[in-house]
């Protein structure tokens, strides 16, 4: 299949700038994968297409602020460093820019001081492997420090960190959110518990790379990034035990949804585990686990629209998305919500 096959025409102004202050009233598109059918309702309406036995999957990740902003020490010259991946205890993986400022031995300053950094390596790729120096618990320091890595799309400024977190993030790691879970609140999460939906958590720390754009004409040339995941045997029993039953997983994210076909055998069963998956779901495959995803609008030409028009045909996902331009739909990381049931 070709790139191009992906297109589809987005006004800049669908693209969403700064998230809804009441999580879970945004919009919401119910496309029947199957029909293309479309119903629009409000992200609350959720609770009424999952039913008792149900699970629905989310991924429990947290995003560091990870966006460093200094200055070299000696010139005063300004530096940004992003956070990419831990490789030791104070050593990562990072982008860099300017690039220039970031020669090996390079040594720099954030918050006057508390936190140094020096460049030890300069990959293959451009990135720089970065130790860095500091006084009590990185997170912490990190924390004070740092901003949220938000989506190159977006320009407005965040102002509460908190809002570019789902309300069940634990586990920290990710560079990007998984903005499909964005719109639920604590509230509405008991009440779908209490209906007797089997709530799960697993955990995939999002890389930047699912911002790369596909730079191939055949998709199938694509090189996929990979990202650590990780299932516990609880959350592998909720899920077998409601295929088992007869009853949808219901993933809630491109990322929960990638790391359930991951680690599903051919039976659709899942087992506790942890290890990367580069995994690229695009048409032509076929779902061993998930039945239902609820997901956010997407980038034109871009891994996940390949990977939404898997689930329920690439022509019901374009005409779907031809619909919510149509109705304005908000766009992208904190746009409005699809549901394929």
């Amino acid at each position: 299949m070709r790139i191009t096959d992906f297109d589809f025409y987005l006004p800049k102004e669908l693209i969403a700038q700064h998230p809804l202050k009441q999580r879970d009233e945004a919009r919401l598109m119910v496309l029947d994968k199957n029909s293309g059918n479309v119903e629009h309702k409000v992200f609350r309406d959720i609770i009424d297409y999952l039913n008792q036995g149900d699970c629905l999957v989310l991924n429990d990740t947290r995003v560091l602020p990870a966006r460093l902003i200094g200055s070299k020490e000696g010139t005063g010259g300004k530096m940004e460093i992003l956070l990419l991946k831990r490789t030791e205890d104070d050593t990562w993986e990072t982008l860099v820019k300017p690039g220039k400022r970031a020669r090996v031995g390079s040594r720099f300053n954030f918050g006057n001081g508390e936190l140094k950094a020096e460049i030890l390596e300069e990959k293959e790729d451009g990135n720089r492997m970065v130790k860095f120096e500091y006084a009590g618990i990185f997170e912490e320091v990190l924390d004070r420090l740092g901003q949220m890595p938000l989506p190159p799309y977006i320009k407005e400024k965040l102002e509460d960190k908190e809002m570019y977190q789902t309300v069940y993030s634990k586990e920290e790691g990710s560079a990007a959110a998984p903005t499909a879970g964005l719109h639920f609140t604590k509230e509405l999460l008991s009440k779908i518990a209490e209906k007797g939906v089997e709530i799960a958590f697993l955990t995939l720390h999002v890389g930047l790379g699912t911002f790369r754009p596909v730079k191939v004409e055949n998709i199938e040339d694509h090189d996929m990034h990979s990202e650590y995941y990780r299932m516990t045997k609880d959350t592998s029993d909720k899920i077998n035990k409601a295929k088992e039953t007869g009853h949808k997983i219901v993933a809630v994210g491109t990322t929960s949804c990638r790391t359930l076909e991951t680690i599903g055998d051919e039976d659709g069963r899942v087992r506790e585990q942890s290890g990367w998956t580069d995994i690229f779901i695009y048409p032509g495959y076929k779902y061993k686990v998930v039945d239902n995803l609820i997901t956010n609008f997407h980038l034109p030409e871009s891994t996940l629209i390949m990977l939404v028009s898997a689930l329920c045909g690439r022509e019901n996902i374009l005409n779907a998305y031809k619909i919510a331009v149509d109705e304005e739909y908000r766009f992208f990381s904190f746009g409005d919500a699809m549901f394929i049931k």
